[in-house]
């Protein structure tokens, strides 16, 4: 039996198109792994900037007296919320800081409430920035099919009322 030269072109392409579509959800996997590293870095960041918001909320509770117990119980809360609850409870913070007077506060905490807040909407951008990211990949049809996201959850939006800093 003789192999044919169009039977070895054949099988070549063949070769060179498995090799092609290997490479490719190789690099895939590699990126949509790079994008959940990406996510769980920019989770953290949030995390630290709500942390340092809710020690600011903390303060200026500290310093109304018997009205910024409300303020510090939401801080609280918010610090030891379970992630599916967490929103919810920053967004208690977001609203029990808008009700503080900035003239009442000494310069210094107005200072420091607004840097916090900062923070956390920047870091908050990041985060959605790289879930959305994360998400366009492992909604594609072939990462869908060949299953390149692996075991990793699907990472959620973490959305919390803005409002400008004082």
């Amino acid at each position: 039996m003789t192999i044919s030269a169009l039977t070895i072109l054949v099988v070549g392409i063949v070769v060179v198109l498995v090799f092609a579509a290997a490479g490719w959800a190789f690099k895939t996997a590699n990126r949509l792994d790079r994008l959940h590293v990406r996510v769980d870095l920019a989770s953290q960041a949030l995390d630290a900037a709500l942390a340092r918001r809710a020690v600011v909320a903390r303060s200026i509770g500290a310093g109304l007296g018997s009205e910024g117990r409300e303020l510090i119980a939401a801080a609280d809360n918010a610090e030891h919320a379970d992630p599916v609850d967490r929103e919810n409870a920053e967004n208690t913070v977001s609203a029990a800081l808008a009700q503080v007077d900035p003239a009442t506060l000494r310069s210094q905490l107005v200072s420091e409430l607004a840097d916090a807040e900062t923070r956390v909407m920047i870091a908050r951008r990041f985060y959605n920035d790289a879930v959305r990211d994360t998400l366009a990949l492992r909604n594609r049809r072939l990462v869908r099919w060949l299953q390149l996201g692996g075991t990793a959850p699907r990472p959620q939006y973490f959305e919390i009322v803005e409002r400008p800093a004082p």
